[in-house]
C-alpha cells in the first residue's frame, strides 16, 4: 500500500488526526484518510493511537495537550468517550457512543458518524428510501443501535431485531420519539416474516457460520456490515436468490467520510478513499468486525 500512495510530509503546520482503540494494527483508517489527505493536498496526517483499557481518560486529555485536530474512536473505547466527553451531537447521545472526536477551542466534541454514515450509505450506494418500509436486523450492539437509529430517522414502519437473548436487547435512545413498531425476534424465527431490508451487525459469517434467513428475491436489500472477508454466505445466498446485497466496505467509507468532513471541513474524496481501503484490504486477508475503523 505504502507505493500506491504520495509520501506523507511532516512539517511545523501539519495537522495530526487518528484512531484511538486496543487494538488498532488492524484499522484501515490510516490508509483511508492519509490518502484522502494527499488527493486533496490537505497538510495533514491519521496516525494509529493504541489505547489500553483503563488509559482513555489520559488520552482524551492528551490529544489536546498535544494539538490534535480530531480523532476516530474504536472499540473498545466508543461507550465511555460518550461518557468522558461533555460535548456531544445528536447522535452520540442518543447512541451513548462517540466514534469521532473534533478538539476545537472550547475543547472536545464527541461525534458519531455510524448511524448517519449508513443512512448515506443506503440513500447514495443502495439507493434505499427505507420510509414506509420494514426491515430485519440481526444483532443488538453497538453497531445495530446506530443501523437502528438511522432506519428511524429515515421514517422506517416496522423494525424486527434477531437476537440470541432477546431479553438483552437494548435499542438505547435510537428509537426515541419515532413512531418505527419495534418487534423483538428470536433469532431462529427470523426467516418467519418478511422484509424489505436485512442487516447483519453481529460476526456471523466472518468464518462461515450462516443466519436464518427470511425469503429473499430482487425485491430484497441485503446489507452485511463484515468488511473481510468481502463475501459472506449472506452475500452469496442474497445473491444467489436475486437480491441486491452489499458487504460493510460502503458503510465503512460513509462513516469515515463524515469524520473527514468534520475535521476538515472539506468534501471527502471518496473514491480515492475506496481505493485505498480495497489496497490496503488486499494485504490484510482475513475476518474484521463489522463497521469497525
Amino acid at each position: 500500500m505504502s507505493e500506491a500512495l504520495p509520501a506523507v510530509r511532516i512539517h511545523g503546520s501539519t495537522r495530526t488526526v487518528g484512531v484511538i482503540g486496543w487494538p488498532v494494527s488492524h484499522s484501515l483508517s490510516p490508509e483511508i484518510h492519509n490518502a484522502a489527505f494527499a488527493a486533496l493536498d490537505l497538510p495533514w496526517v491519521y496516525v494509529p493511537l493504541p489505547v489500553p483499557l483503563g488509559r482513555l481518560a489520559v488520552a482524551l486529555e492528551g490529544l489536546q495537550a498535544l494539538g490534535f485536530s480530531g480523532a476516530n474512536v474504536t472499540m473498545p473505547h466508543k461507550t465511555e468517550a460518550a461518557e468522558r466527553i461533555g460535548r456531544l451531537s445528536e447522535e452520540a447521545r442518543r447512541l451513548r457512543a462517540v466514534n469521532t472526536i473534533v478538539v476545537g477551542a472550547a475543547g472536545l466534541e464527541g461525534h458519531n458518524t455510524d448511524a448517519p454514515g449508513f443512512d448515506r450509505f443506503l440513500r447514495r450506494d443502495a439507493g434505499f428510501d427505507p420510509a414506509g418500509r420494514t426491515a430485519l436486523l440481526y444483532g443488538a450492539g453497538g453497531a445495530a443501535r446506530a443501523c437502528a437509529l438511522a432506519l428511524a430517522q429515515g421514517g422506517l414502519s416496522r423494525l424486527l431485531i434477531a437476537a440470541r437473548d432477546p431479553s438483552r436487547v437494548d435499542l438505547g435512545g435510537a428509537l426515541e420519539g419515532s413512531p418505527t413498531e419495534l418487534i423483538i425476534v428470536p433469532f431462529e424465527r427470523a426467516a418467519e416474516h418478511r422484509v424489505d431490508l436485512i442487516v447483519n451487525a453481529t460476526p456471523l459469517g466472518a468464518l462461515g457460520e450462516s443466519l436464518p434467513l427470511p425469503p429473499l428475491g430482487p425485491d430484497v436489500l441485503v446489507v452485511d456490515l463484515l468488511y473481510r472477508p468481502a463475501t459472506t454466505p449472506l452475500l452469496q445466498a442474497a445473491r444467489a436468490a436475486g437480491a441486491t446485497a452489499f458487504g460493510g466496505l460502503g458503510l465503512l467509507l460513509a462513516q469515515a467520510a463524515l469524520s473527514f468532513e468534520l475535521w476538515t471541513g472539506r468534501v471527502a474524496p471518496v473514491e480515492v478513499m475506496s481505493a485505498a481501503a480495497v489496497a490496503a484490504l488486499a494485504e490484510q486477508p482475513g475476518g474484521g468486525p463489522p463497521t469497525e475503523a
